[in-house]
């Protein structure tokens, strides 16, 4: 294979790993490498990374700015099915792969690359994202894993050829408590003290959410405007789809909302335990939920909800770009039209709590739910509905 690849698009961060798998890369392959450096609202300060790519060998160096299509064609699509992995996870770090990955394709095709590779080690679950994605998009174009081929086996190893060929060791590279991955939906944090699942978590592993300890003592309410499943506007303002994200994780990481501790199940076939910081996610997340009690039919509902557990696997398990995740999208979309109105919540030492919900579109009746007395419903209905629903367990005899 190595013949045939003249240039490979390489997702590149800048950090340790990418850069030893740029210059490895280049002298393996004996060919172009130019990098990809997505802005996905990491918070992390991207100036010279350009640069930096350049000085190790890249031949040419994107760095681009994917937050509003991040939050508008990723997040949002996923906070409209209500996706959870497992019960628990809001799927932070797998959904940033797709996107990744399509400008990876993207790039290949603009520079003529017959390759693109990754960062991700054979351990994980990140190599099956990226690398079925790139099969959905373009499967002409393979893809290098630098850490299922090389002989490197520990971060000294690393450190050696970064010395050797004159690679800048990141300062802090040696001092890092935990392997972390943050997007402007989550940070991760994986490794140290919670490789073991009966640590606590230390204080290293909080970013975006505050202890809740440290939590204000004053609740703090909000209110959540949607339109067709989609938050739009806070406290009465409109902002954009990244713009949004960032103003919940602002105000819900004030209030130590979004942390989770969890053992799940990878793809590749072992257990892992991670923390996620998932501020603003977790207020949409229950926000839109709210919503939809009052604006979908209770079937419609249910039927949605039925899909939950796979759509969230196809983002877990890398599948995207799959049929099956457009065929259910398209369907959850649907249901979406009419998920329009305002939510207003209460933030309390990592709480998210639903106070009031009001919507155009809404199938709720106070007349019809009343304790009160009233002209529309005939309690003595019910009896002949029960008698119905109970005909077939008649027979049935444990």
């Amino acid at each position: 294979m190595a013949n045939e690849i003249k240039k490979v698009v390489l997702a590149y961060s800048g950090g340790l790993d990418t850069s030893v798998i740029l210059k490895w890369i280049a002298l393996t392959y004996n060919c172009e490498v130019i990098t990809l450096t997505a802005d996905l609202g990491q918070e992390e300060d991207l100036d010279g990374v350009d640069e930096k790519a350049l000085a190790t060998g890249a031949t040419r160096a994107y760095v681009e700015d994917l937050r509003e299509e991040f939050a508008r064609d990723y997040i949002f699509p996923m906070m409209r099915a209500n996706a959870i992995y497992e019960g628990r996870y809001l799927l932070g770090t797998s959904i940033a792969r797709p996107l990744i990955t399509k400008r990876l394709i993207e790039i290949a095709h603009q520079e003529g690359a017959q390759a693109v590779a990754h960062g991700a080690t054979g351990k994980g679950n990140d190599q099956v994202r990226f690398e079925l994605s790139a099969m959905a998009l373009d499967p002409s174009i393979k893809v290098i894993a630098p850490w299922r081929e090389w002989n490197f086996r520990s971060r000294t190893d690393l450190n050696n050829f970064a010395e050797q060929h004159g690679i800048p060791l990141p300062v802090a590279a040696s001092r890092k408590l935990y392997s972390m991955d943050r997007n402007m939906l989550h940070c991760s944090f994986e490794g140290g003290e919670l490789e073991s699942p009966w640590l606590e978590p230390g204080p290293g592993s909080y970013l975006m959410a505050v202890p809740v300890e440290e939590a204000p003592d004053e609740p703090e309410y909000i209110e959540l405007e949607f339109i067709n499943g989609d938050p739009v506007a806070l406290n009465g303002e409109k902002l954009s789809p990244a713009a949004m994200v960032k103003a919940l994780n602002t105000v819900g990481g004030k209030h130590g909302v979004g942390r989770l501790d969890m053992v799940e199940n990878r793809f590749v076939g072992m257990k892992s335990r991670g923390v996620y910081e998932t501020p603003g996610g977790t207020i949409m997340h229950i926000a839109h939920r709210d919503l939809e009690g009052i604006c979908l039919d209770r079937d419609t509902m249910h039927l949605r909800d039925s899909m939950i557990p796979k759509y969230a696997e196809c983002i877990y398990n890398g599948f995207w770009f799959a049929p099956e995740r457009e065929a259910m999208q398209k369907l959850i979309d649907e249901t979406q039209k009419n998920v329009s109105g305002t939510v207003r919540i209460k933030l309390y030492k990592g709480n998210v709590i639903p106070v009031g919900r009001k919507s155009p579109y809404s199938l709720y009746r106070e007349d019809l739910a009343t304790f009160e007395e009233d002209d529309v419903y005939d309690q003595a209905d019910a009896a002949g509905f029960i008698k119905l629903q109970g005909l077939r367990l008649l027979g049935y005899k444990k």
